[in-house]
């Protein structure tokens, strides 16, 4: 009996808090794709759209929505004169609901950080210098989420740069890059790893190590979505508030508080209520609906009545019965949430049909791109014959090496599909272009790398191989609310590239996933002069070191 008596009051001295049941919640709820870490690839439904409160990377395989902070630097930098009114519209109402509380209570990262500062060793203490420290985060806030990408976002570098999330944000290095990296499905993007990812890595080694010897090392020093919440504490609905004919300004809520707070619900509170059982005369409450509210803060507790433990999670002497309205109100949102929960991981992981992208699920719409349309051709067995061949396997000619199944793979006749031109009526398939070798792109304006390479690397196609070899560019369906044609006339206007735009009508990058995209951009395919594809690269490339010797192959075939 004493052994289980032992057991009950461990796992009663080490039960979570409700604070950090909802922190779990929060963190499962944002990353509901669970499918994601299994294919290693990232969802790109409809639903992403919709920003995440915390700091959550979009990238992570499980990701359910973006990042608030990925969010606003592309907005920034692909807005030109145009305000973002969408993300700004959302960080407002978050700001102007939760302010710092989302830290508290709802940020992936936030959780993480405090999982690691519970292992024991020797810790930071707060003091005048960890004061001064905290307010680098704005200037990290100013310069990389602001400035860089409204910079590049200039003409003479039209092209966004999320500053903050490409040098610095540890989320994006631990559940983005480590998340897709971990599945071996992923092998190919070791080789896309060099000196930007060494950097972004050892500063994640440096915030899992700052977070073992200070309370929330990154949240107290680095982050700018903390900042940028930290503006409307003061305002927000849910919050910390003191009540100054009570207050004796004793320090101890100070004191106690592992941020570096002034005052309790300053920019740098985040709510987290670990105040609340130290002070003496009950001064300190939590602001918000009543159904919110721990039952001290709404019952009265007796000033000055003996408190029990931390985290005000529990009853306090002196403390008023809950009403029996209230009670029943709690158990409804518990039931709603636990719905809202249940609902989400069975949307994303059975409902969705696009939760990955180029993975072995491909969408009904992209299914149904491989057979509709057949033109004049022939048709053997139901599948289309593009050569107009009477044998199973469709041949150019009598004379001519047969041509191999359809596919996404290297060595197999590449999917057709049909695209809509830009800048004129029209469409555009890979089999009309049948007689050269051709180098079909998938990119996005909004995608740096593949701005990058289309103005410097691509290029020299045209130069060294004139017309043998064409380049189709395949826009993302998402365009970001950018006007993709003036963007082209702007900045590509000298080349020879046929652009096109990928799932037009479907809401999804039909064609590329349907040659296996992996969810990164950019992508490019290398055909040879009968549509088989000879190479993909899954990255950003090189015109010596990538397309020269594909593009040799192809035309060697």
């Amino acid at each position: 009996m004493n052994i289980l008596k032992r057991i009950g009051a461990w796992f009663s001295a080490h039960r979570p808090t409700k604070r950090r049941l909802i922190q779990l919640y929060a963190a499962l709820l944002t990353n509901a794709n669970l499918k994601g870490f299994g294919s290693g690839q990232i969802y790109q439904g409809d639903l992403k759209k919709v920003c995440a409160p915390g700091l959550n990377c979009y990238s992570c395989p499980g990701a359910a929505a973006a990042c608030p902070l990925g969010a606003l630097q592309n907005a920034l930098a692909s807005s030109g004169a145009r305000v973002p009114y969408y993300v700004v519209g959302i960080l407002l109402l978050y700001g102007l609901l939760f302010g710092r509380w989302i830290c508290g209570f709802l940020c992936p990262f936030g959780l993480v950080q405090e999982l690691l500062h519970k292992i024991k060793t020797p810790k930071l203490k707060k003091g005048r210098l960890t004061r001064i420290l905290s307010y680098f985060k704005y200037v990290i806030l100013v310069v990389f989420v602001i400035l860089l990408p409204l910079i590049y976002a200039a003409d003479a570098l039209d092209f966004p740069l999320p500053a903050f999330c490409k040098y610095i944000c540890p989320s994006g290095t631990l559940l983005g890059a480590g998340g897709l990296l971990a599945n071996e499905t992923n092998d190919y993007m070791f080789g896309m790893l060099g000196p930007l990812f060494t950097w972004k890595f050892c500063l994640l080694v440096l915030f899992i190590v700052g977070s073992v010897f200070a309370y929330r090392f990154f949240c107290r020093f680095f982050c700018p979505l903390g900042a940028l919440y930290g503006f409307f504490n003061k305002i927000s609905l849910l919050g910390m508030k003191v009540d100054r004919a009570s207050c004796t300004d004793c320090g101890l809520c100070v004191g106690k508080c592992g941020m570096d707070i002034r005052h309790v619900g300053d920019h740098e509170c985040i709510s987290c209520g670990d105040c609340v059982s130290v002070c003496p005369t009950g001064a300190i409450s939590r602001k918000g609906p009543k159904i919110l509210l721990p039952p001290n803060e709404i019952g009265g507790r007796t000033r000055g009545a003996s408190l029990l433990k931390n985290e005000s999670d529990e009853l306090f002497p002196g403390t008023k019965p809950l009403p029996k309205k209230t009670k029943i109100a709690r158990a409804v949102v518990a039931v709603l949430l636990l719905a809202l929960l249940g609902g989400a991981l069975y949307y994303y992981n059975f409902v969705d049909g696009r939760p990955v992208s180029g993975g072995e699920e491909t969408t009904d719409r992209a299914e149904a791109a491989t057979t509709e349309e057949p033109d004049a051709s022939e048709t053997t067995g139901g599948e289309t014959l593009p050569g107009g061949s009477d044998d199973s396997t469709p041949a150019d000619s009598e004379t001519e090496e047969p041509l191999p199944s359809e596919g996404k793979n290297v060595g197999d006749l590449c999917y057709d599909y049909e695209m809509p031109l830009y800048g004129e009526n029209g469409t555009i398939r890979v089999s009309d272009l049948r007689g050269k070798a051709v180098v079909l792109n998938f990119w996005g304006t909004w995608c740096s790398p593949c701005v990058h390479e289309l103005m410097y690397e691509f290029p020299a196609i045209e130069s060294t191989y004139g017309d043998r070899v064409a380049v189709l560019a395949a826009h993302t369906y998402n365009e970001y609310g950018k006007d993709v044609s003036a963007w082209i006339e702007n900045n590509l206007s000298d080349t020879n590239y046929i652009f096109c735009r990928d799932g037009e009508g479907s809401g999804a990058d039909v064609y590329y996933s349907m040659l296996g995209g992996k969810g990164a951009y950019p992508m490019t395919v290398v055909l040879d002069e009968r549509g088989v594809i000879v190479e993909i690269f899954y990255r950003a490339v090189t015109f010596d070191g990538d397309l020269k010797p594909a593009i040799d192959k192809a035309l060697a075939k």
